[in-house]
This record gives C-alpha cells, sequence and structure tokens, in this order.
C-alpha cells in the first residue's frame, strides 16, 4: 500500500476495502429481490433440512418435506445441487453483510478484523457434521465456500497491512496471517473436525482468533522491549 502512516490515519477503513470485490453470485440480486415470502420460507425451510445432512434426499423428498410440489421447488432452482448452492451462498452472504455492516470507519485494524471475523465466523456457528460431510463430496459447493473464503482473507489481509502502517503491530507477513485467521472458521466446519471440538466451530474459531490477536500484540510489544 502505497500511502503514509500519516494519510492512512486521516482515512477510515472502509475507503481501504471498497475496492476488494465479493464473490460471483449464484443466486442474482435480481432473482433475490423477485423471490416471494413463500419462496424465501421454503429457502430458509431447505436450510433447516440440509442440516441433517443432504446427499440421500431427492428433490421430491424435500418437496414432501417443505410440504410444498415439486413444480414450487423447481422455480427456486433447477437442481437438488443448485438448491444446496442457493442455501450455503444465502447464508454466507447474510453473515457477510453483517461483518462488513459491524466496521465503523473509524475502528482500529485490529479491532475491526476481531469483530469482521467473528460476525463472519457466523456462518459455522450451525454447521452439522452430517452437512459437512455431504458438502465435502459437492466439488461445486466447495468452490462456493473457498470464493468466499477468498473474499475474508482479502479483507483481513487489507486491514492488518493498516494495521502495520499504522504501528498497531510489528511488521509481519500479512497475507500468510490473513490466511491463517479468516480461514479458521472453514477448517473447524470440515467433517472429522467438528467432531473433535469441545464447542462450536464458531466458538472455537473465535477463541483461536483471540490468541492470534494475542499474539500479534505481544509480538510487536517483545520487539519494543528488544530495541
Amino acid at each position: 500500500m502505497k500511502n503514509t502512516a500519516l494519510e492512512t490515519r486521516a482515512i477510515s477503513i472502509d475507503f481501504y476495502l471498497k475496492d476488494i470485490r465479493p464473490p460471483k453470485l449464484v443466486l442474482s440480486k435480481q432473482k433475490e429481490t423477485e423471490l416471494s415470502e413463500r419462496q424465501q420460507n421454503l429457502l430458509s425451510g431447505l436450510g433447516k433440512l440440509f442440516n441433517e445432512g443432504f446427499a440421500h434426499l431427492t428433490m421430491a423428498e424435500i418437496a414432501k418435506s417443505l410440504n410444498c410440489s415439486l413444480r414450487t421447488l423447481y422455480s427456486l432452482a433447477p437442481s437438488k445441487e443448485q438448491l444446496v448452492l442457493i442455501v450455503i451462498e444465502r447464508n454466507l452472504w447474510s453473515k457477510g453483510r453483517t461483518a462488513m455492516a459491524a466496521i465503523s470507519p473509524n475502528m482500529q485494524p485490529l479491532k475491526a478484523i476481531r469483530t469482521y471475523l467473528q460476525a463472519a465466523n457466523m456462518a459455522a456457528a450451525k454447521t452439522t457434521e452430517a452437512f459437512a460431510q455431504d458438502l465435502q463430496k459437492m466439488p461445486a459447493a466447495q468452490k462456493l465456500i473457498e470464493d468466499h473464503n477468498s473474499y475474508l482473507i482479502a479483507i483481513t489481509h487489507r486491514l492488518l497491512d493498516i494495521a502495520v502502517e499504522k504501528g498497531e503491530i510489528g511488521e509481519v507477513d500479512t497475507a500468510a496471517i490473513a490466511r491463517l485467521m479468516a480461514g479458521i472458521g472453514r477448517d473447524f466446519s470440515r467433517p472429522g473436525v467438528i467432531g473433535s471440538l469441545r464447542s462450536s466451530p464458531k466458538e472455537a474459531a473465535d477463541e483461536a482468533l483471540e490468541l492470534i490477536l494475542a499474539g500479534l500484540a505481544a509480538q510487536k510489544n517483545n520487539r519494543k522491549q528488544s530495541i
């Protein structure tokens, strides 16, 4: 980043984040706005239904569980895979918008990172082992999740760069640290990992995030003391 530390202090956080492009939408904004209340309720119901796994379900079984017709279901998406992708995307976008809204313009970078990632980690809050196992077998879902995680990494990376420029943390490999911090929620939501955690993926991710932030602060203090 080319701005001096003095200039960085004078410019709000959102200025530095506005050029980071979010992932491409599965369900376009226009399509989203055209959804009826009934269709929105069905998508919410799908999220709850898929929590117990979805690989074994047919479109007919999904329609029956939601008490709707196959025609209504197909009006939402042409296939079960597409339905799954829409459900995942709606969850990720909902939590992502909340996370971005939580960052205030004059917030200090590290506080912004904590606030942003804790809100983003809500996407993993209710992830179940059954859902995670079925997602693992679905390449399109993995790609969607990876795209959204790349966006989290980009936001975190930019905030870490600002933290370095402001002197809030010492010189570190911000790209590496951003990838670590922003990927915790995703990694803790993987099948085989969820069951090994003593808490939910969200709670475990927040705890790990705090440890990393504390480490960054300690690293700066240690460098000061050694000078």
